[in-house]
């Protein structure tokens, strides 16, 4: 018998919730197998699938080396962690759930500063003004760089490290929002739902800052061993979520 397929899923907080309620909607019963503690499962009345209960960023790992066919986790962590993201991974189903924004944001009071345009403009002048480049917290620093980087070169010719000569980006170990108030960062790059915090903050997100438009997808790694089994159940289960 074909070994089964692996399907990661999120262990704890809201997106486990939300998985577990979009699951059971489409007729996919989970249930843990041995402890009521343990972290792994199956799907009532689906022969050839394990689940595993894991953190979100472990669901982008185990798509990322293909120890996991399947995963459900948000389309932003899966960019900013895996490399080359489209043609490691295949996004087979929005699920509707888990939505968030990745944005740049800058201060309230940078009142001529509404695009990327005018921060590429700002950034020289404060170069010169100051002798050292802005700084970007994040913890995005992946797709900040190439975002940064396609909107400087257009078609990014150039390497993406090179792209932000402007800009440093330092790594947001806490709440990103409130960098620029702290004086670690000029501006951010963060995840956002309502934009509630980034006011809070005294933060706008630019016009043009829209980084992505993040939901919670079911995808399939193209690194693990896909047998005609696993492929089978995989069109089964992305049936009943579609309907």
């Amino acid at each position: 018998m074909s070994a089964p397929l692996i399907l990661a899923v999120p262990s704890k907080g809201r997106l486990m919730e939300q998985w577990q309620a979009c699951f059971t909607a489409a007729g996919l019963l989970m249930r843990k197998t041995g402890s009521g503690r343990g972290y792994r499962g199956e799907i009532e009345g689906l022969a050839g699938v394990e689940v595993v209960f894991v953190s979100s960023s472990e669901i982008t790992q185990l798509l990322k080396t293909g120890e996991a066919h399947l995963g459900v986790t948000g389309e932003d962590l899966v960019r900013e962690n895996i490399a080359d993201t489209d043609a490691k991974v295949a996004f087979l189903r929005p699920l509707g759930f888990g939505f968030a924004d990745v944005v740049v944001a800058v201060p309230e009071f940078w009142i001529d500063v509404t695009t990327m345009a005018d921060l590429e403009e700002a950034a020289a002048v404060f170069r010169g003004r100051h002798g050292r480049r802005m700084r970007v917290a994040t913890k995005y620093m992946n797709m900040t760089r190439r975002f940064f980087a396609g909107h400087r070169y257009g078609a990014a010719v150039r390497a993406p490290e090179d792209a932000v000569s402007s800009y440093r980006i330092v790594e947001s170990l806490g709440a990103t929002e409130g960098a620029p108030a702290a004086g670690a960062a000029e501006l951010i790059v963060d995840i956002t739902t309502t934009g509630a915090t980034l006011r809070a903050n005294g933060l706008r997100v630019f016009d043009d800052g829209v980084m992505l438009k993040s939901q919670a997808n079911l995808m399939a790694s193209h690194a693990a061993p896909w047998s005609k089994q696993a492929r089978a159940v995989e069109a089964e289960i992305v049936r009943r979520l579609g309907g």
